[in-house]
């Protein structure tokens, strides 16, 4: 009897142990164990990031640090950290936090447009991804990189199409570039190849004759009007006098890209820059903004047009007033000067 009763004991000692611990595991596993107000937070998980940083981002998400930790070890996961952004929802348990961190890397929209050089699409970029503006730096300006697909210093920006596109968020310097490589030949397709060629033009100077394009009208349906301006006057071998590449010229002469220049005066025309276009005739060298794809098909599409002028018009702003001939143009300009000196912009 009294053996019985030790195993008894025994029994039911393993019993409450064996409770204990089945009670531990699944609260370490399966309670809920959020203690955010909102129905998701999002975490950025650094890449080469340790489990000791790991803690530190999820503590302030969670009630227990203790019984993540111990899932996290159960499930491997403490020693194979994933870089990226994840999503954590509101009464995760601790087995589903760690599932969403092992593989629920979920894609970043990264959006650019309108960037005037490399700096600045690369500080842009660091803003939506894990690298840093001068890793993307380096690796935008790569030399070897340039060369084998066809660009230079000049032309660089001219690989990077504005647009919308989906990253993870811990894609290298390198691993973006290489992806707007591809989204850069995906969009030189055979037809736009085919309207560059019977245009007597590449790729690169597309874009470079777009970004003018872009800069000297907002209004997306006059650029095509714009864009004939400008090829009539390449194929008749007259100076494309763009004030938009004398604005570039000065602010790369001075390294102040933050200029803003309302009105281009005679004296900048004499800058000797081959982005000046009063002074050398043909296209810059590499684009001087980043067009968007508006006025790249405006290059690619241009209005068919005897006009080879054009000046603002006061009476309709944002649009132009274009001209056949240099004795109109100089009468429409006329008006241009006595609007903008009553306005008393000198710069």
């Amino acid at each position: 009897m009294y053996i019985k009763r030790i195993l008894l004991v025994i029994v039911i000692a393993g019993m409450l142990v064996g409770g204990a611990f089945a009670f531990m595991v699944y609260r370490a596993f399966f309670v809920p164990n959020t203690q955010f107000g909102n129905e998701v937070a999002y975490v950025f998980i650094p890449s080469n990031s340790d489990f000791q940083e790991v803690k530190s981002i999820m503590e302030p998400l969670l009630k227990d640090l203790k019984t993540f930790e111990s899932a996290a070890d159960k499930k491997g996961y403490s020693t194979n950290i994933k870089a990226g952004k994840y999503a954590i929802k509101k009464g995760m348990s601790n087995n589903d936090i760690v599932n969403s961190l092992r593989s629920g890397n979920i894609p970043v929209k990264v959006a650019f447009n309108n960037q005037e050089n490399l700096e600045d699409l690369a500080g842009r970029i660091s803003l939506q991804i894990e690298a840093d503006s001068t890793a993307l730096l380096s690796a935008f300006g790569e030399l070897d990189f340039l060369k084998a697909n066809g660009f230079n210093d000049k032309t660089a920006l001219s690989m990077y199409i504005p647009n919308s596109y989906e990253f993870f968020w811990n894609t290298s310097a390198e691993g973006f570039r290489e992806r707007m490589l591809k989204e850069y030949k995906r969009f030189w397709n055979e037809e736009r190849i085919a309207k560059s060629k019977s245009l007597g033009l590449n790729s690169s100077q597309v874009i470079t004759l777009a970004s003018i394009v872009h800069k000297e009208t907002a209004k997306v349906d006059e650029r095509p009007r714009v864009a004939g301006v400008y090829l009539n006057r390449l194929a008749t071998g007259m100076l494309l006098q763009a004030d938009p590449t004398v604005i570039y010229a000065i602010k790369l002469h001075t390294g102040n890209f933050d200029t803003i220049i309302k009105r281009v005066l005679y004296k900048d025309l004499e800058l000797d820059s081959p982005y000046n276009t009063y002074k050398y005739a043909g296209l810059p060298p590499g684009p001087i903004a980043m067009p968007d794809i508006s006025a790249i098909d405006a290059v690619l599409n241009p209005e068919k047009h005897d006009y080879y002028y054009f000046v603002a018009n006061v009476e309709d702003f944002g649009y132009h007033k274009f001209a056949k001939t240099l004795t109109q143009h100089n009468r429409n300009k006329e008006q241009y000067v006595r609007w903008i000196n009553s306005q008393k912009i000198n710069r």
